[in-house]
């Protein structure tokens, strides 16, 4: 028993000190498990407005586009209409940032922004709408009309040699029919054309040296009545079968130069536009306009001519023919060398007919 007593006090040092050591750890290792105390939930809150105009007006139907972030989704867009009094709301809004877009017909598009807190009733400043800007849209759109009085331009600066008119030929790689008054206006300027009156002026000396159509005699008096009946063989002629009849069989009087091709082509294109020419619609058909223009033309001289140089009906249709051999001449020198001696000639793509 005295054994025991005398080391009482040493144990129940030991066993102090073991508790003070222990206790903390514990009281310690209690305190790191205890539960965190939970987070304040997050509320859905609404957004409210009132959209109007610069005069404070409300705008019915206007659209009110929400943009906002949604926690653990993408951002969400929802959309509402503004009522007759132009007041809009947006309800069970995820609180945070947000972004309103409001736009209405005939107004400017506006913005506006926000911070929604949690549970909160959110207005917005009232919304006041621009009226948009007019933006009108002009298309010019140049008619037919317009770019085949364009083409008729350049065509009355084409001429041989820089002198003889050469407008009844079309160079352009995109040709475009004429109507009736512009048929008639390349008809007047070819007729008035002063070199026009020069070379009827010559053809009539011609006639007058060789007493062509004798019964118009000699001197002033006859080459006058010469000068007459050949400018208004000229003037028929250019009016019945470049104006008249090609407006109202709806074709084009021009030659349209081909350019292109082998020779052999376009020698049969030349020939065959003596008795073929394009519609106005752009398709090809048969020369009606020329060839009952010449024989129109024929007719009409034997009102003027001398009794006895008058052609019968057998003689005009034989005078019509050789016309169409002339046109076919013509025309095989329009293609291959009238445009080389035409300084004024377009001188751009030249077109496949």
């Amino acid at each position: 028993m005295t054994s025991v007593h005398k080391y009482a006090p040493a144990v129940l040092s030991l066993g102090l000190s073991l508790l003070v050591y222990v206790f903390p750890c514990v009281a310690q290792s209690q305190q790191v498990s205890a539960p965190a105390p939970s987070a304040e939930p997050r509320l859905p809150g609404s957004i409210t407005g009132t959209v109007v105009d610069q005069t404070g007006a409300p705008i019915p139907g206007a659209r009110v586009k929400l943009s906002h972030e949604v926690p653990f989704l993408e951002q969400a867009e929802v959309e509402v209409l503004s009522g007759d009094d132009g007041q809009f709301s947006l309800a069970n809004v995820s609180p945070g940032p947000f972004h309103l877009t409001i736009s209405s017909t005939g107004f400017a598009t506006q913005a506006s922004s926000g911070i929604l807190q949690s549970g909160e009733s959110y207005t917005v400043p009232q919304i006041a709408l621009s009226v948009a800007t007019a933006v009108t849209e002009v298309r010019v759109v140049v008619s037919r009309a317009e770019i085949a009085e364009d083409q008729i331009k350049v065509q009355e600066k084409q001429r041989v040699l820089g002198v003889v008119p050469n407008f009844y030929v079309s160079y352009d790689h995109h040709p475009v029919s004429l109507d009736p008054k512009q048929k008639f206006e390349l008809a007047w300027k070819s007729t008035i054309d002063p070199v026009s009156f020069g070379l009827t002026g010559a053809v009539a000396g011609i006639q007058q040296a060789h007493n062509d159509f004798s019964g118009y005699g000699q001197g002033t008096q006859g080459y006058a009545k010469r000068f007459g009946a050949s400018y208004a063989n000229f003037v028929a002629s250019t009016y019945i079968g470049g104006a008249i009849l090609p407006s109202l069989f709806k074709q084009d009087p021009r030659y349209f130069y081909k350019g292109t091709g082998s020779k052999r082509s376009r020698v049969l294109y030349a020939l065959a536009n003596s008795v073929i020419c394009k519609g106005d619609n752009g398709h090809w058909q048969a020369n009606y306009s020329g060839i009952i223009g010449s024989l129109a033309a024929g007719g009409i001289s034997n009102l003027y001519y001398p009794a006895d140089s008058r052609d019968g009906a057998e003689l005009t249709f034989e005078n019509a023919l050789i016309g169409i051999g002339e046109s076919a001449a013509v025309n095989l020198l329009q293609e291959f060398v009238i445009r080389r001696l035409t300084p004024s000639a377009p001188k751009h793509e030249l077109s496949t007919p």
